[in-house]
């Protein structure tokens, strides 16, 4: 049953992603860089409802009231990166239009990475960290300044459950650069759809976003330590049988 459902929901994503694409492309000449933005995420919509109702995983938000307190305000998200599951669900899920820094082959992607690239995203080339930092420097200001907020994982890649790779500063370096607040995010979505696996298991994805995290007068490594210190004692609260 877990193949037969995890097939249908393949041969679902093959069918609606051209098609979303397409239209998405038609769409975007005609509407604003926020309406894009909006009108790309129904596509997330759609899937986390597919996954909920064929795949049998659920989604469990806790610590909302965190980014609620930050409307308003300078945000670099920081989170823990499993699955592809948090990419989907953060644009259908969070109260704001968000800014990814993501690795610029995602654009080479047929039809998803064709609409990605009509977003005013973050796309770092991942094989030279020089150029990259000054990629998420330069234009992560800027998108702050338009009042998006920034979407990081600072694991760099998806990590197996139960993993403590060694976050990476960029993020805390633009929040500390900038005066952003920081909102760190834990997760177990890689337990039930884990990296590079086709098999879709159902659960309960459980999201849990940190308490605000100010960077005044914070070096990147303090704040980073202090983020990172959060996200993996959290990780240990929601998914503790992943550290035994």
């Amino acid at each position: 049953m877990l193949l037969i459902r995890s097939t249908l929901f393949a041969l679902f994503l093959l069918i609606f992603t051209p098609i979303w694409s397409v239209l998405c492309m038609l769409a975007f000449p005609f509407l604003s860089p926020e309406n894009r933005y909006s009108f790309i995420g129904i596509w997330n919509k759609v899937v986390i409802y597919v996954l909920q109702h064929l795949c049998g995983i659920h989604y469990e938000i806790r610590g909302m009231e965190n980014m609620e307190a930050a409307l308003n305000e300078r945000v670099v998200i920081l989170s823990k990166h499993q699955s592809a599951y948090e990419t989907i669900a953060y644009i259908a899920l969070l109260p704001k239009q968000l800014c990814f820094v993501f690795k610029r082959e995602l654009l080479w992607i047929p039809f998803f990475g064709w609409a990605l690239a009509l977003l005013k995203m973050i796309q770092i080339n991942r094989a030279s960290k020089q150029t990259a930092a000054l990629s998420v420097a330069s234009q992560g200001r800027k998108r702050l300044s338009e009042g998006k907020w920034i979407m990081l994982f600072p694991e760099g890649t998806r990590t197996p459950i139960g993993s403590n790779k060694p976050y990476r500063k960029g993020g805390a370096r633009l929040a500390s650069a900038t005066g952003a607040l920081v909102i760190p995010i834990a997760h177990n979505a890689g337990r039930f759809w884990p990296k590079n696996s086709f098999l879709k298991k159902p659960g309960t994805v459980i999201f849990s976003i940190g308490p605000i995290i100010r960077s005044d007068g914070k070096s990147a490594e303090a704040l980073q330590q202090e983020v990172e210190g959060w996200i993996e004692s959290e990780m240990r609260i929601i998914d503790p049988s992943a550290y035994q």
